[in-house]
């Protein structure tokens, strides 16, 4: 990969060019598929692969929801002709895309949801809404999750398409959140349509499609930021500018994990470090962020071994929600009444008066702690399941 990057690497190609180039080389994404844009190789070679390009000054392929959910996702379960439409605009970056699972009725019983696809002709016309998804005003194509079948059991009536979301038949609106940030909107849509062709995996296999989705959100509960290389150059520019317009839908997300490396020196900036009651709960939060990190190191040395992501992400999600929680309480503790000031009135306690209107959306986005905790109780510890009313004889 070095020799291919020292000689294909121009700092002043165009960045899509240069994606493309790198996408249909094997090397930006070395563990997928021969047959598409991979290297066959075992998953630890993407991590190695990012490392040469850093190192010889390059960028890599996009990144984001795109990279971290769609894609494998479509890798899993999409069909070849899926696969040669939709993923290489995604490696390039060239298409941005959505999550459109849940709905005002139907969150943790993500099941339940009701927006409905009716087949006609070579299209499914789409009527419903969904809530809570992040970058759907910016995006090109939403993954998303309808009804097909009402009559069916309510996991087998579901199907997963892949819409496009420039029409009029979708309205997108943003949400001002309570910490003052507008990350999420929710999506009308009104007789919008899909093609029969970007239906993934056949009409009413919309749960098990999402499921892989699912697995790997909770494996990538924070999208890492790529890193780039210290030289500057217009495609490095290029790459950093989109990058900043990305992530900066999650720039609240410090926030909501609660900023738990901030508790320590925030006691001493309040003189509060030498209270034994404070050092507890600073010693509390720092024991979580440890666990915490051997959890993710564990997890990625199963990806590093070729292991699908499996119910180890619930662990890091449900720890990620106490990390919050705890992290609240302490800041709390510690500033006590001035933590609720917010604005110029809050002088250098501001950020944390939005630490704590922030950290109970931790314990909601991407499964609740309850889901986490059903999932680790029924596939980890191997207790009953909770009773489902699709099935006969259930209470």
């Amino acid at each position: 990969m070095r020799e291919w990057v020292d000689a294909n690497w121009d700092p002043d190609s165009d960045l899509s060019n240069w994606r493309t180039l790198l996408a249909n080389s094997g090397w930006g994404n070395p563990s997928w598929p021969e047959a598409w844009f991979g290297k066959g190789l075992p998953p630890m070679a993407d991590a190695q692969a990012k490392q040469i390009l850093l190192d010889a000054g390059a960028v890599g392929l996009a990144s984001g929801v795109s990279m971290y959910l769609v894609a494998p996702t479509l890798l899993e379960w999409a069909d070849d002709h899926q696969k040669e439409t939709y993923l290489l605009p995604i490696l390039t970056g060239e298409h941005k895309w959505c999550q459109l699972f849940s709905e005002p009725g139907a969150g943790s019983d993500l099941a339940g949801l009701t927006t409905r696809a009716v087949k006609d002709g070579d299209e499914w016309v789409i009527s419903g809404q969904k809530v809570w998804n992040s970058g759907a005003a910016k995006a090109d194509y939403g993954i998303l999750l309808a009804r097909t079948d009402s009559a069916a059991p309510k996991h087998n009536g579901i199907s997963f398409f892949l819409i496009p979301m420039q029409q009029k038949g979708i309205e997108v609106r943003p949400l001002h959140q309570m910490n003052g940030h507008s990350s999420f909107n929710e999506v009308f849509f009104d007789d919008a349509r899909v093609s029969d062709s970007a239906l993934v995996a056949g009409a009413g296999n919309g749960w098990r499609v999402a499921l892989t989705t699912l697995a790997h959100e909770r494996s990538a509960v924070a999208t890492p930021r790529p890193k780039f290389p210290p030289n500057t150059s217009p495609i490095i520019e290029a790459a950093i500018k989109e990058a900043e317009a990305y992530f900066s839908t999650y720039s609240w997300y410090p926030q909501r994990a609660g900023r738990p490396r901030l508790v320590f020196p925030q006691a001493k900036r309040m003189n509060q470090a030498k209270d034994p009651r404070i050092r507890q709960i600073a010693a509390a939060v720092e024991s979580l962020q440890q666990t915490a990190l051997w959890d993710t190191q564990r997890a990625k040395a199963a990806r590093a071994s070729g292991r699908v992501p499996g119910p180890e992400g619930s662990i890091a999600k449900l720890k990620m929600s106490v990390t919050a929680e705890k992290s609240a309480e302490a800041h709390s503790a510690i500033l006590g009444a001035h933590g609720m000031l917010s604005g110029a009135s809050a002088g250098e306690n501001e950020l944390v008066s939005e630490v704590l209107v922030s950290t109970p959306a931790q314990s909601i986005a991407g499964g609740t702690d309850e889901i986490q905790k059903n999932i680790l109780g029924e596939r980890v510890l191997g207790l009953p399941k909770e009773p489902n009313p699709d099935s006969k004889g259930s209470i």
